[in-house]
């Protein structure tokens, strides 16, 4: 059994710790609230730039646009494909990054071609994961300047990635486009999940419920519908990248304020455990030098 002095050391340090997972436990739960409230005072705008690219491909089903081009003349071991694989900075989160990096290479072994395949990785946990496993140059390639922090994101940060995939798939660089993050449902759990982002698929709303023509009112697009899509589209590539950037932050805090919770839990039984033995151990103490107090004054009256 250690002594007294032990025991109170590893009780002391136990306490510390748990300090500090409840203040990151707190920390999480304000950075989830901060990131849901940017994202709600945003998405009614990438709502309605939504609803508006929906309203031109109804009004001018025949316009021609870069970013709906599927290049079906390209087969489908030939193209190049890109991954978006959004992770965390920091650990402490439980199984966040090991559910969405095991989701990621499941999806990237489905590509025919590994030499076709091209991962822009956002998160230091994820960049480092993939770097490390293409020493041997038979995985996948990862953007080395694609260098995103996913500490509090914003749409600025956005942008910049998503100029960086629709330059690339302009340039016949990329064929199709993939974003990989984790989605945090209602709930409040959280699961990985795959969205095409390139190219868009073209979608109809000509018909009613009942399989007549829908009667639309006129409309009139300056200077042209193609140009109108020309400035839609990027933007709302852009929303569809924060919302999956906030969707993976608030997973990341949901993951770590579980983890701490957990980590807290723990402490708590082990500072509990480690009380009772530290009692017993100091009873037992005591007990002794009572003992010996009567055993030497029983020498003494027999002397």
């Amino acid at each position: 059994m250690p002594n007294i002095r032990e025991i109170r050391e590893r009780i002391d340090s136990i306490k510390q710790i748990l300090k500090i997972t409840n203040a990151m436990y707190l920390m999480s739960s304000s950075k989830l609230k901060k990131a849901r409230k940017a994202f709600d005072s945003t998405s009614p705008y990438f709502d309605a730039l939504q609803t508006t690219i929906q309203d031109i491909l109804v009004h001018t089903p025949h316009t021609r646009q870069v970013y709906f081009n599927r290049r079906e003349n390209i087969p489908p071991e030939k193209r190049k494909k890109g991954y978006i694989i959004i992770t965390s900075d920091k650990g402490l989160c439980g199984s966040y990054n090991h559910n969405i990096i095991r989701y990621a290479e499941d999806e990237i072994a489905k590509v025919p071609d590994i030499k076709n395949c091209y991962l822009f990785v956002m998160g230091q946990v994820g960049r480092m994961h993939f770097a490390s496993r293409n020493r041997s140059g038979d995985k996948p390639s990862v953007d080395g300047e694609f260098l995103y922090t996913m500490q509090n994101p914003t749409v600025y940060r956005a942008m910049e990635v998503a100029q960086t995939v629709l330059s690339k798939f302009e340039a016949d660089e990329l064929d199709e486009v993939y974003l990989i993050y984790t989605d945090m449902e209602k709930n409040g759990t959280y699961q990985p999940k795959t969205v095409q982002l390139l190219p868009f698929v073209r979608i109809h709303w000509v018909e009613g419920a009942d399989g007549t023509k829908k009667k639309l009112p006129k409309a009139s697009f300056l200077p042209s519908p193609e140009k109108v899509m020309e400035s839609l589209i990027p933007n709302y590539t852009k929303g569809l990248i924060y919302g999956a950037m906030v969707e993976a932050f608030c997973s990341e805090q949901q993951a770590r304020m579980t983890a701490m919770d957990s980590a807290t839990t723990s402490a708590k039984d082990m500072i509990k455990d480690l009380s009772l033995l530290y009692n017993r151990a100091r009873q037992s103490a005591i007990t002794q030098e009572i003992t010996e107090v009567v055993s030497g004054a029983n020498g003494l009256q027999e002397n």
